[in-house]
């Protein structure tokens, strides 16, 4: 098992832990996918399209990023509906989430955990209800791989509104491809496209997107090798003999399971 994978990652303990491990460290491996040409942006949009049935040329911004993990993609996929505030590899004190009637349907990130805030710290009076930093709601997911599916993948896919991303977000777990040079037994991708505000061309005019776009990058390479180490260190108590890389020795494809 890779080094990564030694030891379980710590639960987010205060703001500071999370600014430090989620934003300050540098990741154990670069998951950024990127377009070096508006060709490749567009190829990549086309297999958003061919994956998940959705377009995302509209939005000013698509970001994807993917790491390797040497465990069956279903096992990835069961970790992913776990998702909770109490997850290893979420910054929870940072971007709080709040599943709404404890479902993954509808999901609320809340910068700082700040729901409410109370004037003078009193809590006599009430408070004023903070909005959310976005809202997730499920469009459609994909628990069991489609009978055509080759790559045994699995999907989430929402709705992003209610802040400042208007557009599409997924998590999306297949089995490696051999072809694709990729080694771990399945591949994770975070997707993310969206237009700031609902506005197409406000991307290109404000400084504030790439400080974004480095904020955003930093921490979700931290949160996927985060996830990469809880699958590998999980699955390895339970499966000692898992072999690392652990493919067919007739096609080079990935076990599916």
């Amino acid at each position: 098992m890779a080094q990564a994978a030694a030891d379980l990652p710590r639960k987010s303990e205060s703001l500071w832990f999370d600014l430090h491990d989620y934003l300050l460290r540098k990741p154990d491996r670069e998951t950024l996918i990127v377009f070096e040409t508006p060709e490749k942006r567009e190829e990549f949009s086309q297999r958003v399209m061919q994956r998940l049935d959705i377009s995302v040329e509209q939005y000013a911004v698509l970001n994807i990023h993917k790491i390797g993990i040497d465990v069956p993609g279903r096992y990835i996929f069961e970790e992913l509906l776990a998702w909770n505030r109490d997850s290893v590899y979420w910054p929870n004190r940072l971007a709080c989430i709040k599943r709404l009637e404890g479902a993954l349907d509808h999901i609320q990130i809340f910068l700082f955990g700040m729901e409410t805030i109370f004037p003078f710290g009193s809590r006599r009076n009430g408070g004023f209800k903070l909005p959310p930093l976005f809202v997730m709601d499920r469009l459609r997911f994909n628990h069991t791989p489609k009978t055509s599916d080759v790559d045994n993948a699995r999907s989430l896919l929402y709705r992003c509104s209610g802040g400042y991303p208007i557009g599409v977000f997924s998590m999306y777990v297949r089995s490696s491809i051999a072809e694709h040079n990729e080694k771990e037994t399945s591949q994770l991708f975070f997707m993310v496209a969206f237009n700031f505000f609902g506005t197409q061309n406000w991307f290109n005019n404000h400084l504030v997107n790439y400080v974004w776009e480095a904020i955003h990058d930093r921490a979700t390479a931290n949160i996927m090798s985060r996830i990469k180490r809880t699958c590998e260190f999980k699955f390895k108590t339970f499966r000692p003999d898992w072999p690392q890389h652990a493919r067919r020795p007739e096609t080079g494809e990935a076990p599916v399971e």
